[in-house]
């Protein structure tokens, strides 16, 4: 077990999992492949189908989420 962990353990049950309090969700570091990643906000926007198809077919089915997001993220940078 960690040594910062706050959740109760003791030595006769080192094979069993220890709780999880909301403390150590606190905690916890959101991480993709070992790099953090940003915590995302979910809303509901309403776009033009073509602007959504264009970003279809520019990054695949699954991704374009991903590319609409970069793409806002780079005009932020553009004009802070």
């Amino acid at each position: 077990m960690n040594k910062n962990s706050t959740s109760p353990m003791s030595n006769d049950t080192l094979d069993e999992y220890p709780e999880v309090n909301q403390n150590d969700l606190n905690r916890a570091i959101r991480r993709r492949s070992f790099v953090e990643v940003s915590k995302k906000q979910n809303i509901t926007i309403a776009l033009d189908s073509d602007i959504i198809n264009w970003f279809k077919e520019k990054s695949g089915e699954k991704e374009y989420q991903s590319l609409i997001n970069a793409t806002l993220r780079d005009v932020i940078r553009r004009n802070p």
